[in-house]
């Protein structure tokens, strides 16, 4: 039986999705915990690799186990298998076809802002604190030409193993909640450290360190040197993944 989890985690612990060698990660949590509720070692494939500190509110998991499991049971059992910041949200059987890495049609990511002189204990792991105020209206501006099909290497990190740096982008936004901005991108699927490298240039445009039109630029340079710092891990969520 192919079985499709959806499952959320705070990312602070970990090194990230993929299994490592010198640390903890989700993939390597999870793997053990469905391991020992089915009593053989089993593999599990995610949606994608979300970095060390990153969230999910909505990553994809699926696995192959022989016989057909108790659904409610096994989510439970999952939940009581896993650390406290990793939550198995819902299981259910899928076409064994069904693969959560390549059957992925697009990824939301949300990438969050805490736009206020001090920072906050509860957001601490949460958000990146910026104490400047930023030009919301000209961030917006920036991000419009994101939007479509395009060559996005100016935002592409370095040891990236995408065969290609072209990726269409369906929808951006910026959101203003409060001392809250939520920045949120859908795209096909997403370079090593695009959204991030597109946040930290956009902090830049909402500081006047650059100008809005400088996005339309850096697509056609493609050039990684001419964009922004990377923003920290902690403000990015893996929010839904669609099929």
């Amino acid at each position: 039986m192919n079985i499709k989890l959806i499952i959320e985690y705070d990312g602070t612990n970990y090194l990230g999705w993929q299994m490592q060698p010198n640390g903890p990660t989700i993939q390597s949590a999870l793997e053990q915990a469905v391991s020992t509720f089915l009593g053989v070692p089993t593999r599990v494939t995610g949606s994608g690799r979300t970095d060390a500190g990153v969230h999910a509110l909505g990553q994809v998991v699926n696995f192959f186990c022989d016989q057909e499991p108790d659904l409610h049971r096994l989510r439970r059992g999952l939940n009581a298998l896993t650390p406290d910041d990793i939550s198995i949200k819902d299981v259910e059987i899928v076409a064994d076809s069904f693969d959560a890495r390549r059957n992925g049609r697009s990824r939301t990511y949300e990438y969050r802002i805490l736009n206020r002189p001090s920072p906050s204990p509860f957001y601490l792991n949460y958000t990146w604190h910026l104490h400047d105020p930023l030009d919301v209206r000209c961030m917006r501006k920036a991000i419009r030409c994101l939007e479509g099909e395009h060559d996005f290497s100016s935002f592409r990190a370095s040891g990236c193993d995408a065969p290609h740096p072209t990726r269409t982008v369906y929808r951006t936004s910026l959101d203003q909640v409060g001392e809250l901005l939520v920045f949120t991108i859908e795209a096909t699927a997403f370079l090593r450290h695009m959204a991030r490298n597109i946040v930290g240039t956009l902090v830049e445009v909402g500081r006047g360190l650059r100008a809005p039109q400088s996005f339309t630029e850096l697509l056609e340079d493609r050039d990684r040197t001419k964009a922004g710092p990377t923003a920290p891990p902690h403000g990015l969520f893996l929010m839904e993944v669609k099929y």
